[in-house]
């Protein structure tokens, strides 16, 4: 089943190079995740990507762990400003590309430009999510696979909330560290803030419908709100 991980596990190989490689590997272990499930074998990801059977190990020791990484990244995505540097600008409304301007909200100067910052990163999370067909994919496919094969479950669980979306807690850790925001728990804020303004969008996708712009207008709105009192500094 390809399940075990390779022995004698080694650092993962770093540099351009490498790095290369690991996108190749992800991106083949998702396309062939899509089409066959968790039951492809690590010589077949090994061949898609064009990379040894032990490159493949050497990068991620296990095929639970590369599965994470390809669902994690794939979750992580439309709630991120990978791959545009946070320097898009879409009227307000998030990056060019779709995602939420992240260096915005950690830039932000005061209450006021936080707030407008985080309702729109709100906004571009729930238009990034609606138009995302192949991480509606990934989400049904960990739903599927996990009564099939518990131990991504355990694999999952491990990775934790920060490792799921670091770019999403590391702006929340900045904004804590420039006395914006008070938060306690770093790992409970990441998951209320899901849960205020991206996971309803999840719920009803998942009963295959469609929250509505209306509605999801007034849970971005009302979620931000709640969200920064709770998380307010104490004067």
């Amino acid at each position: 089943m390809d399940a075990q991980p390779a022995p004698a596990a080694k650092p993962a190989p770093t540099g351009p190079r490498a790095a290369r490689k690991r996108q190749a590997i992800v991106r083949a272990a998702r396309d062939l995740f899509l089409r066959e499930g968790f039951g492809v074998g690590m010589d077949a990801i090994a061949a898609e990507a064009g990379v040894s059977k032990v490159t493949v190990y050497n990068h991620f020791g296990s095929k639970e762990a590369l599965f994470t990484a390809v669902v994690a990244g794939g979750l992580d995505e439309p709630l991120s400003d990978s791959g545009n540097g946070g320097s898009g600008r879409n009227g307000g409304q998030g990056s060019s590309s779709g995602v939420p301007d992240l260096a915005r909200l950690v830039d932000a100067d005061g209450p006021d430009a936080l707030k407008a910052a985080l309702t729109d990163a709100g906004r571009a999370w729930g238009l990034a999510l609606r138009a995302d067909t192949e991480g509606r994919a990934l989400r049904t496919l960990v739903a599927t696979e996990v009564h099939r094969f518990p131990e991504l479950g355990r694999a999952w669980r491990a990775h934790g909330p920060a490792g799921h979306h670091p770019a999403v807690t590391n702006a929340l850790r900045a904004l804590a560290d420039r006395g914006l925001l008070d938060i306690p728990d770093l790992e409970v804020a990441v998951l209320q803030l899901y849960s205020l303004l991206v996971f309803p969008q999840m719920v009803f996708e998942q009963h295959g419908t469609e929250l509505g712009e209306e509605l999801g207008e007034r849970l971005v709105v009302d979620g931000v709100e709640m969200f920064l009192r709770r998380y307010a500094p104490t004067p």
